[in-house]
């Protein structure tokens, strides 16, 4: 699948990250939907997760959704690596390809700050949202900008990656950069590493849905016939579609270095950070994630004065949150609508 064009750009200019790394001349792309009201309270920000693109948020958008963009003004922005915004594949030297430098959600957050704020003047976001990595980036808005966010509902994910997901991040990783033809990251993008890719996919193949997914054979669902043609026709297709493997891997390096208490101000207390949060959360893992498990979540919300579970029920796992099951779609749609329907931050 080509990259989308249609995704509009903000100029970032000289963004210095938080390793003192400064990407020169970088770019926020992001898309809208629906209009700002005369009050700009109808904000809600919607951050892309690993390997997407917007286009591969807007299953939750829709006038018959709760994230209507005949009510709300719907920013996604993309992350920082994925391709579109400022990323290995399009950025200038000395920042190019490998030695692109690490990015961290507080950095993906505060390009995204700059954005809603020189760009439109928002001052209050109705309602953050966002599936995986772009629960990460949700948890990262609560704690970063406490004063802006109303409302905080990150799905399939958590404030922290922990130790098993990063071992899960460090073997596609691995996999991913020990084909020869990755030649360092300097690997010609007519010849991208085709057998480091395959292993990749087969890797996420065993985590991104549940046991219980496979014993059931719930891929024929989505249509495939076979565990072979699902492996072939999901997985390798998902990540032999032009995505970059440059941009895979710095977006592994966001992922892995997850944690709300890296946030200027905390020293790397975790629990701190997340006892800052000032705004209802409504955490809703997917009961079987094997990389985001339900626990993870739980631990996280007894810091968090509004925090609240609700779990997805079903055998889908990470996938839950990924809009390919219309039951789980619906699950986390009515989240968004009840936590929308309460008092935000500010009314507390």
């Amino acid at each position: 699948m080509p990259a989308p064009t249609d995704a509009e750009y903000f100029d970032l200019g000289d963004l210095t990250l938080q390793s003192g790394h400064t990407l020169r001349d970088a770019r926020l792309a992001y898309k809208t939907f629906g209009a700002l009201n005369a009050d700009k309270s109808n904000v809600i920000v919607y951050p892309t997760w690993y390997s997407g693109w917007h286009t591969d948020n807007e299953w939750l958008v829709g006038t018959d959704k709760t994230l209507n963009p005949d009510e709300y003004f719907i920013v996604i922005p993309n992350m920082l690596g994925n391709g579109l915004s400022t990323s290995p594949s399009n950025a200038a030297s000395p920042y190019d390809h490998a030695r692109f430098p690490l990015v961290t959600f507080y950095d993906q957050v505060e390009a995204q700050h700059r954005l809603l704020t020189e760009k439109w003047g928002i001052s209050t976001i109705a309602l953050v949202t966002g599936w995986s990595m772009g629960a990460g980036q949700t948890y990262q808005w609560a704690v970063s900008h406490p004063e802006m966010v109303e409302r905080a509902a990150p799905f399939c994910g958590s404030s922290r990656t922990a130790p098993h997901n990063q071992v899960f991040l460090e073997s596609l990783r691995v996999a991913l950069q020990a084909d020869a033809a990755w030649a360092d990251g300097d690997y010609d993008p007519a010849r991208p590493p085709i057998k480091g890719l395959r292993a990749f996919a087969r890797i996420y193949s065993g985590w991104g849905f549940s046991q219980a997914f496979y014993w059931h054979e719930t891929w024929r669902e989505l249509g495939f016939t076979s565990l072979d043609d699902f492996l072939y026709g999901f997985w390798e297709q998902f990540f032999r579609d032009g995505r970059d493997p440059n941009n895979l891997i710095a977006m592994i390096g966001t992922w892995h270095a997850g944690n709300v208490g890296t946030t200027p101000g905390f020293d790397g207390d975790h629990e701190a950070a997340l006892r800052s949060i000032r705004c209802p959360l409504l955490a809703m893992p997917a009961e079987k994630d094997l990389y985001f498990p339900p626990e993870d979540e739980a631990w996280a919300s007894q810091f968090i004065e509004h925090g609240e579970v609700r779990v997805i029920p079903g055998v889908w796992g990470h996938f839950a949150g990924g809009g390919k099951n219309p039951v789980d779609t619906a699950f986390i749609d009515a989240g968004l609508r009840d936590l929308l329907a309460r008092p935000g931050r500010s009314q507390l």
